[in-house]
């Protein structure tokens, strides 16, 4: 509950007005009884409420008792972050530490709310839980990544030094172990995913306070909120703050069924929306991570993007389904197999491809040396090919250096004006620069801008501004509602399906 500041002279004499009103009111309310009261003595039946079933809410307490001493505080030192009385700023920070102190972390917040430049050693707590008895312990890879020492705390205030065992950044888990060989309590993994609706509890350190329990339930489930490749979370509704990540959500049976990683909240504190890694998804990485190993994915060596409806339609698909293959890099499984730029891959091993990040967890699960079946669409024709999986490993992504302008031809239409990309700096030697954009027009919507290069339209390549106005034409006379562009950017190569202006 808050309460008026009557230090202001406004807000006071504005609560008083209010106060004023309500007893009005509450005055008016009495006379309008009184008067109906004296002219009707009939009054309305109470509502029936007695075949109900009264039912309290749940006790979470003999839960609570049994797994909380599973539980445990992870605090970090990270590193010496700025030299004695210097101040540094949140943009100076490595990227990592920006993204620490952003999400789960450290209570460095001001008294404003915002970060403080920190000074000297920078340290930061979050949560964690014993899987096993000999001290293995699971938390977050943002808690504990660039860590210089760790310490564990129990909930009997028990506290160990620990160190890191392996980590796995694509799904932010960790392992950890304490360093004093002990006979600690773990709680186990649950077997089945939680359905929608589900009473969950979750129990972790927010702002190092400690041994804190909320409840909720599992209020969604898949969620990509865009922080990594393999985003598949729960959404849970029970309140977690900062220092909850890596700390555990328990079903009513007692099993562990997500690890706490991430919210979603405007204001820094918890609006009710939280995010959790599935079990199954850490227990996985877990055994990978347990021996000191790493986590190995299979590799198909695609770059692709969503589908949208509007690309779909361009193409003469019924559905925005699939994901559209942006390339298929030289010497990879995609590109020995045969697949091509706009292809749209539908289906993996049999299993229909909802989207792009769909396809990366179908792959991503996969081992190197798995053979893998794929369906996609081409030139409006479904086809099969066939790929053995390599290992997954960084590719380096082609940038357009996109300085540099000239004067092109408008294309009225698309609101965009053009040139060869041989003449205008940096553009590089295949397909149509984008030399100007309409703010306006339907390109600049699509997000279409100037340094941009057009490779191929309606699937065929363009050299020239003509190339470019006779495939829009062309698509156009079609009764196409769009027309679909493979476009260099800054990022890499992508569709875009940019729609024709109604008449």
């Amino acid at each position: 509950m808050s309460y008026p500041n009557f230090a202001n002279s406004r807000a006071r004499q504005r609560t008083i007005l209010a106060s004023v009103a309500v007893a009005a009111l509450a005055a008016a309310g009495a006379f309008a009884e009184g008067s109906l009261t004296s002219s009707h003595s009939a009054h309305a039946a109470p509502v029936t409420t007695s075949d109900l079933n009264a039912q309290g809410a749940p006790s979470f307490a003999t839960l609570i008792e049994r797994v909380k001493p599973a539980v445990v505080s992870v605090k970090v030192k990270i590193a010496n972050a700025a030299a004695e009385g210097d101040g540094v700023q949140m943009d100076n920070l490595p990227p990592e530490i920006q993204q620490f102190l952003k999400r789960f972390g450290g209570g460095m917040g001001g008294m404003n709310g915002a970060p403080q430049a920190p000074q000297g050693p920078m340290m930061a707590e979050g949560s964690g839980f014993f899987i096993s008895a000999d001290g293995l312990i699971v938390t977050n890879n943002h808690v504990v990544q660039n860590a210089k020492a760790l310490t564990v705390t129990m909930d009997n205030g028990k506290t160990f030094d620990a160190k890191v065992i392996g980590t796995d950044p694509k799904t932010d888990v960790a392992v950890i172990k304490v360093n004093e060989p002990g006979d600690y309590p773990y709680v186990t993994f649950a077997k089945e995913m939680p359905r929608i609706g589900d009473w969950v509890v979750a129990i972790g350190n927010p702002y190092g306070l400690g041994g804190t329990v909320t409840a909720g339930i599992i209020s969604a489930e898949g969620r990509d909120i865009g922080d990594g490749p393999y985003d598949q979370f729960l959404q849970i509704d029970a309140p977690i703050n900062k220092g909850n990540s890596g700390g555990p959500t328990f079903n009513t049976k007692g099993e562990v069924v997500g690890m706490n990683t991430a919210i979603f909240s405007p204001s820094g504190g918890s609006v009710g929306i939280g995010f959790a890694i599935p079990a199954s998804t850490v227990s996985s990485v877990e055994s990978a991570l347990e021996h000191g190993g790493s986590v190995t994915r299979g590799y198909l060596g695609v770059k692709i993007q969503p589908m949208t409806q509007e690309m779909a339609d361009s193409m003469g698909l019924k559905s925005a389904s699939g994901a559209m293959v942006d390339e298929a890099t030289a010497g990879t499984p995609a590109a020995e197999a045969g697949l091509k730029p706009g292809d749209v891959i539908i289906k993996v091993n049999g299993e229909a491809v909802a989207d792009a990040g769909d396809l990366t967890r179908h792959i991503g699960s996969m081992k190197p040396g798995d053979r893998v079946e794929l369906t996609f669409m081409r030139d409006g024709a479904e086809k099969t090919a066939s790929a053995r999986l390599a290992d997954l490993k960084s590719a380096s992504v082609a940038k357009a250096d996109n300085a540099g302008k000239s004067d092109g031809q408008q294309t009225p239409m698309l609101g965009i004006q053009l040139a060869p990309a041989n003449e205008v700096a940096g553009a590089g030697d295949k397909g149509v620069a984008i030399v100007g954009v309409d703010p306006n027009g339907a390109a600049a919507e699509q997000g279409l801008a100037t340094g941009q290069v057009i490779l191929d339209v309606g699937g065929k390549p363009v050299s020239t501004p003509q190339d470019v106005k006779s495939e829009v034409a062309n698509a156009k006379s079609q009764g196409k509602k769009s027309v679909l562009m493979r476009i260099q950017t800054a990022d890499g190569d992508r569709f875009v399906a940019v729609p024709f202006p109604k008449a």
